[in-house]
């Protein structure tokens, strides 16, 4: 922490002045950002912010571009103990893994997992996280406070599901709606803390909730975070109970609008795509979860082309901006563009508006982050492109997309404070989390009993060596004397 640029760095009242600039209009060289009372008070010429503040020392940074912080718009914070355990798995894992896993958690547990997941997302250039609600069988401020202490921006849902999906009993309406009122009472006027309502898939809800969540989220300027159109099996459970597909039933009881934020939506045929443009609302849209599972992928650059708002998100996969952009664009490439002949894929300005300003939008923030512009909170991110990876530079959006780094973060600034300066915390003890989480999950998955469908990777290696051939040599020819 000797740096001198890290001590000037800590300011409250910041005058910056990098190489490049990332704004709504492009990257622009020669600006100038100044950040005070956890704003952009302004941005602009270099010579006249100087001009207009010589009081203040500016902070040259020239082999570095200053841009919004990434917004990861579905996440699951207290599910990080169990990361790992969904590599390889079949969809609708929740049921065997993520479900168990939350409700072994204890206070402790969920603080400590959920800060672990914000400390991760915060080495990934992520500002804001959208969770969407935990199962754990503690207060939900217990995850706020995990957020908060973290330093990270957090849209925090609240589980409102009051009909039995096969994880829970049902629940009465009138409690979880007078919850979801206190939820959004309660966090409405904090710093960091956004509230949201969620409810876990569309049938974890009776029609009347899913329709109240709505309004209350509606009137609250609020969100809420449901899973649509994810998984084949969940698609067939609701036309046959319905005879209707998820995002057509939400559509029917009242609940598809502009405060829904629909995570995934990787089955969709045309006429839902319509819905969601025609209603206004936003998709989370999860490329590296639709391949880790082996879920469909999004049709996202048809959502772009259809106007469809939405922004990117991790589903807790992995906490990393740049390769969740670079994910984002190379899936819908495999999927779409190569069938079609489309070499730019929405190109890389795409992915980098989705990652941030997008993202901030979908998660209903989009009126106050995602952007560096005055008024705007201050959560961005000074990136060094000093090295090999980013020059010569002749493209920046597609280079940050394609060639990126979390390595390439030196700070990470959330409402105008450095929450993270070259990877860690400056003003907490990170490493002892991480030390401490590793402690906690194990204990965690034990007690858990954690259901896993394929066995860890040396087990199948061992099991693979161990095999008999599948096709077993056909024994020698004889051949007779000559």
């Amino acid at each position: 922490m000797t740096d001198p640029t890290h001590d000037l760095l800590r300011h409250d009242t910041l005058l910056l002045v990098p190489g490049v600039t990332l704004t709504s209009d492009g990257p622009l060289d020669r600006q100038a950002v100044l950040v005070r009372g956890g704003v952009f008070d302004d941005v602009g010429p270099v010579e006249r912010l100087l001009r207009a503040h010589p009081s203040l020392t500016p902070v040259r940074l020239p082999e570095h571009v200053l841009m919004p912080g990434f917004v990861d718009t579905h996440h699951h914070l207290t599910q990080s103990f169990g990361g790992a355990l969904a590599f390889g798995e079949p969809s609708e894992i929740f049921r065997r893994v993520w479900v168990p896993l939350e409700r072994a958690l204890d206070e402790e547990s969920a603080y400590v997992a959920a800060k672990l997941a914000a400390l991760e997302s915060l080495r990934g250039g992520f500002t804001t996280v959208a969770e969407s609600g935990t199962r754990a069988a503690v207060d939900v401020d217990v995850v706020a406070s995990a957020t908060r202490d973290a330093g990270i921006r957090c849209v925090l849902g609240l589980v409102c599901n009051d009909a039995s999906d096969g994880t829970g009993a049902d629940a009465d309406a009138r409690v979880v709606l007078a919850a979801a009122e206190r939820h959004l009472a309660r966090y409405g006027g904090a710093d960091l803390v956004h509230p949201s309502l969620a409810v876990s898939v569309p049938e974890a809800a009776t029609a009347a909730t899913l329709a109240a969540t709505a309004r209350l989220a509606a009137d609250a300027g609020a969100v809420v975070q449901i899973h649509v159109n994810e998984h084949l099996v969940a698609v067939e459970r609701s036309l046959v109970r319905h005879g209707l597909r998820p995002l057509e039933y939400l559509h029917q009881v009242g609940s598809l609008g502009p405060q829904l934020l629909a995570a995934h939506a990787t089955l969709l045929t045309p006429s839902e795509v319509t819905l969601l443009a025609d209603s206004g609302a936003a998709v989370s849209y999860n490329p590296v979860a639709s391949a880790w599972k082996g879920n469909a992928v999004a049709p996202a650059t048809l959502f772009a082309e259809r106007g469809v708002r939405f922004g990117l998100g991790t589903d807790g996969t992995r906490g990393d901006g740049f390769r969740l952009a670079d994910a984002a664009e190379f899936a819908q490439r495999l999927t779409y563009g190569l069938a079609s002949g489309d070499s730019s894929c929405g190109a890389g300005w795409t992915w980098l508006e989705r990652a941030t300003a997008g993202g901030a939008d979908a998660a209903g923030l989009g009126g106050l982050t995602g952007r560096v512009a005055p008024g705007a909170a201050a959560d961005f991110l000074l990136v060094d492109v000093g090295g090999p990876e980013m020059q010569p530079s002749w493209d920046l959006p597609w280079e940050l997309v394609r060639r990126g780094n979390r390595d390439q973060l030196t700070a990470v600034f959330v409402a105008g404070r450095m929450r993270l300066w070259r990877g860690w915390p400056p003003d907490w003890d990170g490493p002892a989390l991480v030390r401490r989480a590793a402690e906690l999950g194990r204990r965690v998955v034990r007690r858990a009993q954690v259901v896993r469908a394929h066995p860890t990777s040396m087990a199948a290696r061992n099991r693979a060596a161990t095999a008999p051939p599948r096709f077993p040599a056909p024994p020698p020819t004889r051949r007779g004397p000559r």
